[in-house]
């Protein structure tokens, strides 16, 4: 079990060092302003913040992540093979069920660690260098947030991400298990790597796709009110005001982004994970891998 953690830790690592530059465009093409749009698109964003802000910028924010990554592991895959093993039998249903179970628990840390990151990463938007600068790191922004709004401030989305969490990461699971079972991760087959990775990748796709509108909430339920303005009142408000504002195509926004890093973030994490376990196990003298799906049993590979 400390080594399935360990592993998930480092995986995840990886997946963030990866997959953190997708994320702040995503996030800044969410929230910004309709009438004056600073970044036309995807990739005129990346070059925007490049140019504006060094290549930093697209890691500003990232050490929100990388605080709750061990707290986030250990959540979701305790949580998630644990259900599992509750409910009985290994079947899709389960399969999702349990994945939806370990993404509604791993809320308590992922939405004030979303929220520090999302704030992290639009302050200074535009500068080299910033000319004020409201939060030194993840943690100060949290404190401070803290400080002025209380426990209700830095739980600030906490439905909508409850909501998106819970069936994506049902998704997830479920999309992973019947990839590695369709393609045959079996331990004699010599592409057993590249098929986690490709099932593992497809995955993330398929999760973000299946909740992302409520992501695009969520990202601005937790930016509102960092120039000093209040615009939403809750979840059903920002859905209306940026419906009437916008029309439908404010839900996809950030979206290219987001399905560009899905993939090689998923990818990242699995190659991590299967190199690190497949070194550990051979230094023990351990097989490599056993057959079957391996998501929620790390240490099967």
């Amino acid at each position: 079990m400390a080594l399935d953690f360990l592993a998930g830790c480092v995986g995840g690592a990886a997946g963030v060092l990866v997959g953190h530059p997708f994320d702040t465009v995503k996030v800044r093409l969410q929230v910004q302003n309709v009438d004056k749009p600073l970044y036309r698109g995807t990739f005129h964003c990346f070059q925007s913040i490049i140019k504006q802000e060094s290549a930093f910028g697209l890691y500003k924010g990232i050490g929100s992540p990388m605080m709750g990554l061990t707290f986030i592991n250990a959540l979701v895959f305790g949580v998630q093979g644990n259900t599992l093993r509750a409910l009985g039998k290994d079947t899709p249903l389960n399969q999702f069920l349990a994945g939806s179970a370990a993404g509604a628990i791993q809320c308590i840390i992922c939405c004030p660690m979303e929220l520090a990151k999302t704030r992290m990463q639009l302050q200074g938007t535009g500068e080299y260098k910033l000319k004020t600068k409201n939060y030194k790191n993840s943690l100060d922004c949290l404190i401070k947030i803290y400080q002025k709004e209380g426990l209700r401030g830095i739980n600030r989305g906490m439905v909508s991400t409850f909501i998106r969490e819970t069936p994506s990461f049902g998704f997830y699971f479920l999309t992973y298990d019947c990839m590695t079972r369709y393609l045959g991760c079996e331990a004699e087959d010599s592409y057993v790597i590249p098929k986690l990775l490709f099932s593992g990748g497809m995955s993330g796709i398929v999760s973000w796709l299946s909740t992302y509108p409520m992501d695009v909430i969520k990202s601005r339920l937790q930016a509102d009110g960092v120039g000093g303005v209040t615009q939403y009142s809750g979840i059903l408000d920002c859905v209306r005001k940026s419906y009437h504002e916008e029309g439908w195509r404010v839900f996809t926004r950030g979206l290219t982004s987001t399905l560009l890093r899905a993939f090689p973030v998923n990818a990242a994490t699995f190659a991590t994970v299967t190199v690190f376990l497949m070194y550990m196990k051979a230094e023990d003298n351990l097989p490599e891998c056993e057959p079957g799906p391996v998501i929620h049993q790390p240490s099967s590979l």
